[in-house]
């Protein structure tokens, strides 16, 4: 069972289904750091272990249920010359959730309004778990669809899992602070998950869009907003000399 572990290509073979397993996740991380972000902090830190808890126990139970994940992919009937299976209902369901949540919440967030009212403390924790547990789902077949056939060891693909969820959950705690700490990121990220339900929903509807493109729109987009905070924070250092100046100035 642990032969593997003498062999170069396993190894090989783990580090490239963790770093692939990362880069799949990004969206889960980031859908999970906004959704906490109206929850006190020790719930919020609670959600995020439920939330990247139920993403990895999917991951691993999809993994031991690889015939019945294979056959998510069999046709169920054609529209349109196009075979619909599972999988694809899955993922429009899940890209269609999610273009919806992110769009609520930049309506909340433009207008200034709480997305659904006010609910109890206890509800809301609910709702919050109820919400990334089904995202979860979606986000767990489409990443483990992904990696079968990249390793021939299940305990590869288990531990390529173990770490990459781990990786996740350390980044999804400095992700969400930053996300609260600059309002103009909260906005950026919800329009990524605009983009990446979309990419769901077209994927559902058998129109593929190459993840690079996706991944790569979203660097240059992070890329600049970097630039731009950076920019913001010159100038209000500027403002603050500025003001040290003068008040120096004025001082009997």
């Amino acid at each position: 069972m642990l032969a593997w572990i003498s062999s170069p290509e396993a190894w090989a073979a783990l580090v490239t289904l963790v770093a692939m397993e990362i880069v799949l996740g990004i969206d889960n991380v980031i859908f999970i750091s906004l959704l906490v972000q109206r929850l006190p902090a020790h719930q919020a830190l609670r959600a995020r272990q439920i939330g990247l808890g139920l993403a990895l126990f999917m991951r691993i139970a999809l993994l031991f249920t690889l015939s019945w994940l294979i056959g998510l992919q069999q046709t169920l009937f054609t529209v349109m010359g196009h075979d619909v299976s599972w999988r694809d209902i899955i993922l429009i369901a899940g890209g269609a959730f999610l273009v919806a949540k992110a769009t609520t919440e930049m309506h909340g967030e433009m207008e200034g309004e709480e997305p659904g009212g006010v609910a109890p403390a206890s509800s809301a924790f609910l709702m919050m778990v109820a919400q990334i547990a089904l995202l979860d789902l979606v986000f767990s077949i489409d990443s483990i669809l992904t990696a079968i056939g990249m390793a021939e060891h299940l305990e590869i693909m288990v531990l390529a899992v173990v770490i990459a969820v781990a990786v996740m959950f350390v980044a999804s705690g400095p992700l969400s602070a930053f996300i609260g700490s600059h309002p103009t990121t909260k906005m950026l990220a919800l329009a990524f998950l605009v983009l990446i339900g979309t990419t769901l929903v077209a994927d559902g509807l058998g129109f593929h869009i190459p993840k690079g493109y996706i991944y790569a729109a979203m660097a240059f987009a992070v890329l600049v907003e970097a630039m731009n905070i950076m920019a913001a924070g010159r100038r209000r250092r500027r403002l603050a000399d500025t003001h040290g100046t003068g008040a120096a100035r004025h001082k009997p």
